[in-house]
């Protein structure tokens, strides 16, 4: 009987692409309700994306034919890095970022500690709708830097201390960033 073993992924065929998922798009290469997808971005074969991102999240997106790698980025147990840039509403101060500086209480158990800082607004594309804006009301850009990734994590640890997020844009995964790739664009390492 043949065999339908996939060969190894070995650095001579490992694909590894960086790509910039714009708001409103699923992490998935097909939707039965029409949505947009990886597919009308990327048109490289049998890559996958390590971890998610959700739908109306933005930002770095890792998608690999290895398996292995895409655990690693994925799985909690390897506490890869994951850092975001993330528009609040209202202005947080140094002892409501201290209560996610020392984890969070949420439904699904206590979140570990996470790296945290207000940054000026970064230098990045536009969203398409834009962040709906108020007034009388000031937004705060954060960086949030976290190991582990619980369902929509983020957004419920700021809305946790009273600072809904408006936008989300992941900036890094592990030792990978942004940088230079722009937004609907991917990068072939």
């Amino acid at each position: 009987m043949p065999s339908t073993k996939k060969a190894a992924i070995t650095n001579a065929n490992r694909k590894i692409l960086l790509f910039n998922k714009p708001y409103m798009v699923l992490t998935q290469f097909t939707d039965q309700d029409g949505r947009s997808t990886l597919k009308d971005y990327i048109d490289v074969k049998d890559v996958y994306a390590a971890g998610r991102l959700d739908r109306d999240s933005e930002g770095l997106l890792l998608l690999t034919n290895d398996g292995k790698l895409a655990h690693q980025i994925a799985s909690p147990d390897k506490k890869t890095a994951k850092t975001y840039w993330v528009q609040v509403e209202g202005s947080p101060n140094e002892s409501d970022l201290d209560k996610l500086r020392k984890g969070v209480e949420l439904k699904d158990g206590k979140t570990k500690p996470a790296q945290i800082s207000i940054i000026s607004e970064p230098d990045i594309w536009q969203r398409n709708p834009p962040v709906r804006f108020r007034a009388a009301i000031p937004t705060t850009w954060l960086s949030i830097t976290i190991t582990e990734g619980k369902n929509r994590q983020v957004r419920r640890m700021t809305a946790h201390i009273g600072f809904p997020t408006l936008r989300l844009i992941r900036y890094r995964i592990g030792d990978w960033t942004l940088d230079n790739i722009s937004n609907g664009q991917y990068r072939s390492l």
